[in-house]
């Protein structure tokens, strides 16, 4: 009886990452790496930058509205009241 093996070496050098030989073909993937670095960062400080002021509008908004009510009724206390009960503890034996 005959077993075959399958060879995953092949398989496996298939997707090894290799530097190329050629010293300008080298030189050309290490720039266009550090572009695509550069690019990246750049990109990144844009979405950071942007979220930082969507927020800082937001809360400018919301400052906004809520002097708003409270100009137009200044005897009104607003809030959120919770009742809290008696802690049950348990009793000893």
């Amino acid at each position: 009886m005959q077993i075959n093996y399958v060879q995953f070496s092949k398989l496996r050098n298939l997707f090894a990452p290799r530097k190329p030989r050629n010293p300008l073909v080298r030189i050309a993937l290490g720039l266009l790496g550090l572009a695509i670095l550069a690019v990246l960062i750049v990109a990144g400080v844009f979405v950071g930058a942007a979220m930082i002021l969507v927020g800082l509008g937001w809360k400018l908004l919301a400052s906004r509205k809520a002097r708003a009510v409270r100009k137009a009724e200044p005897n009104v206390v607003d809030a959120e009241y919770r009742v809290v009960r008696k802690a049950a503890l348990p009793q000893p034996h």
